[in-house]
């Protein structure tokens, strides 16, 4: 089969858009992702906070609890800051299924948001630790698509967007703590 010129140039196209849409991030650009966690909270990365966003899988859920026990104490109970934590469940599932894992991330959360009570109390936060977690399952894989990213079983990312949600960092495994404080605090 032989194609023709204007043939080869529509291919050639759609792979190039095919290959960017699921090419990774850059750093300095603004991405206006949105989210609605498992409590109905609809999450931006463009509405006014710094956004650290975890991408993980069931798999890798202690890593997401590192990235969380690392964030500076200056950003807790703090409105302009907030971290979402994207678990990515790999494969479609039935609708019964997702309200089950729905369930049981609530309840993480709700452990979580203890394990944040504590330190709440211990830098004098009087806040509902509950309100400042947030999750997001991801079933179908459109939020690993939002974030550029290829995602295989066992991956892990870490984002970090501005106020208006300009890419300012991302890792691949955890970050350290130092590391966090530099960017969040925009040095």
């Amino acid at each position: 089969m032989k194609l023709l010129p204007l043939q080869f140039f529509v291919v050639v196209n759609f792979l190039l858009i095919t290959t960017s849409s699921q090419a990774d991030l850059n750093v300095g650009q603004v991405y206006a992702l949105s989210f609605v966690d498992v409590d109905g909270n609809k999450c931006s990365t463009s509405d006014g906070h710094m956004t650290v966003v975890v991408l993980t899988t069931s798999t890798t859920l202690d890593k997401a609890r590192a990235v969380g026990d690392r964030i500076p104490d200056y950003c807790l109970g703090n409105p302009a800051f907030r971290m979402i934590t994207i678990v990515n469940f790999q494969k479609k599932r039935f609708a019964t299924t997702r309200a089950i894992l729905r369930g049981l991330i609530r309840r993480r959360l709700d452990s979580e948001a203890e394990r944040l009570r504590n330190r709440y109390a211990a830098l004098k936060i009087n806040r509902e630790a509950r309100r400042d977690v947030f999750a997001v399952p991801d079933f179908d894989g459109s939020i690993v698509t939002q974030l550029g990213t290829r995602f295989e079983s066992g991956d892990f990312r870490v984002f970090i967007f501005g106020r208006n949600g300009t890419l300012a960092k991302t890792w691949d495994d955890v970050p350290s703590a130092q590391e966090m404080r530099g960017v969040l605090k925009g040095d």
